[in-house]
């Protein structure tokens, strides 16, 4: 039974692999819409914070499973949709926010951030087999919500703080508008997308 229910696994692990990579180009276009709608929706359901002006959201579970099932390329260009159609009108940025004015605003580094994290998993996972296995699974989401999203983000929230303000913030008080409020919150959707992952991608070519 045990032998059996691997066998399934294994069998639906390269089911997925094997039909993404041989999808056409209008199917893999449609699927990273579908991705960014879902980032979309993700994008509403927000907790705001009192200290500081970028709410809390579930958007970056959406961009990690983006990277890890659509690929470095249409992972990519599911966000790049995202963003793209978020500022000439689509209005699902958060709090149904939309228009150019919402990049630069203090959520907007992060969304760009979105971009490179996408590309980032899927590059990792399409080119590395060993990064499949469940540690480096875990390894490797943390390094994309933490660098490739934090590290524009934050550039980001400086910059608006101190365009509105007038004044820099100094780095404790960057880390604790733009970084502490969301570690819990980010560890959970890292371990979520690191299942997920875990369970769909194969762990041999």
């Amino acid at each position: 039974m045990i032998t059996q229910n691997i066998n399934k696994l294994h069998d639906m692990q390269y089911s997925w692999y094997n039909w993404r990579n041989n999808a056409s180009t209008l199917t893999m276009v449609i699927l990273s819409f579908v991705f960014a709608c879902f980032t979309g929706l993700m994008a509403q359901v927000s907790i705001a914070v009192p200290w500081s002006p970028v709410l809390i959201t579930f958007q970056t579970f959406a961009v990690l499973i983006a990277g890890t099932l659509l690929g470095g390329k249409y992972g990519s260009f599911s966000m790049i949709l995202y963003t793209v159609l978020g500022i000439i009108g689509m209005p699902w940025f958060t709090n149904m926010n939309h228009g150019l004015s919402f990049i630069f605003a203090a959520s907007g580094g992060y969304i760009i951030g979105f971009i490179i994290a996408t590309a980032f998993i899927g590059y990792v996972f399409d080119h590395y087999v060993n990064a499949r296995k469940p540690l480096q699974t875990v390894i490797l989401m943390l390094i994309a919500n933490f660098i490739c999203i934090y590290v524009p983000g934050l550039i980001g929230l400086y910059n608006t703080m101190l365009v509105k303000t007038g004044s820099a913030l100094s780095i404790p008080e960057l880390l604790f508008m733009g970084v502490v409020p969301f570690i819990v919150g980010d560890l959970i959707k890292i371990a979520l997308a690191s299942g997920i992952s875990t369970s769909l991608l194969p762990k041999e070519e």
